[in-house]
């Protein structure tokens, strides 16, 4: 078994080699001087079950294409298995054609990485579900609310909370967290004018002195969740927490949720986080090493990784 870390999120790759106990592969990736892409794997990979820790973040277009250049490279060096560990999953959002003439880029690349010579995906709450049958591979789509869960129990423990869906489509999402913590539920009805802005018009369901607990995959403009902490507080709440999988954090998101009245927003560090993220005042960010490390020696035992989330 080897662990092959790209240059995404080094240190998540790193917090999972210790984890497992196993040191990281020596593979070095680098620019040529036009920014192509160079891999050379330094260790002797025949036969071996490899799984490459890369995440299509910012720059999303480098990382795809760093992951598809090593897993090209390892299965010319006659790597047994090779598995791509995908802790962010940055194509999901374009999982369907919301106008003519768009394109469905999730399928796209999960072609690309099928082709690529991939044969099994691992990878975190999805965007959407059915992105799993875009991969013609194995495609195992782990969850964060294992983790999520102990951490509001540790911190969140007064038994007043509300797990609220910032949008109807994440309904199913907050459900679940609201069963694991014996919390009700409340839903945010807004209407997107754009792309990139909404507008919050109603909220469904009484959060009138409750501690909210806003649930989401991801954050990207922090627009949404700006609107619903102000809608929920005007509506009574006590005080607007948000837990997301995901801080893709682009733009002035950082500053946005600074100067928001979220009391805190919880990430994963899926995606590597920025200098900004880690000084910001109201954001923290949750390990989710041990939650990755743990499906790669199932998966790499052969073991029910179901399980985990049992």
């Amino acid at each position: 078994m080897k662990l092959v870390a790209g240059n995404s999120n080094r240190p998540l790759a790193e917090a999972i080699s210790a984890y497992l106990n196993i040191p990281l592969a020596k593979c070095q990736v680098k620019r040529f001087a036009d920014m192509e892409i160079y891999v050379e794997v330094q260790e002797n990979v025949r036969g071996e079950d490899v799984f490459i820790i890369q995440s299509t973040s910012f720059p999303a277009n480098d990382h795809l294409m760093e992951l598809l250049i090593i897993c090209d490279a390892l299965r010319r060096s006659s790597a047994r298995r090779i598995t791509a560990v995908i802790p962010y999953f940055g194509y999901a959002r374009q999982d369907r054609k919301p106008a003519a003439r768009t394109p469905i880029s999730a399928k796209l690349v999960a072609n690309l990485i099928t082709n690529a010579g991939v044969d099994r995906v691992l990878t975190l709450d999805l965007h959407a579900g059915q992105i799993q049958g875009f991969f013609d591979i194995p495609t195992d789509n782990l969850f964060s609310a294992p983790v999520m869960v102990r951490d509001i129990k540790e911190r969140l423990s007064d038994g007043n909370q509300m797990v609220v869906s910032p949008d109807v489509g994440g309904v199913v999402r907050a459900r679940a967290l609201a069963k694991r913590i014996d919390a009700p539920l409340a839903i945010v009805d807004k209407r997107r004018e754009r792309p990139g802005e909404s507008e919050v018009m109603n909220i469904i369901g009484d959060v009138a002195g409750r501690s909210c607990i806003l649930l989401d995959d991801i954050v990207d403009s922090g627009g949404t969740l700006v609107n619903a902490a102000e809608a929920l507080l005007k509506n009574g709440a006590k005080e607007v927490y948000a837990y997301i999988t995901h801080g893709v954090l682009s733009g002035g998101a950082v500053s946005r949720i600074t100067n928001s009245k979220l009391k805190e927003l919880v990430i994963t560090d899926s995606i590597m986080p920025t200098e900004a993220v880690k000084v910001a005042h109201n954001i923290r960010v949750l390990p989710i090493a041990q939650l990755m490390g743990e499906a790669i020696g199932r998966t790499a035992t052969e073991s029910s990784v179901s399980s985990l989330f049992d």
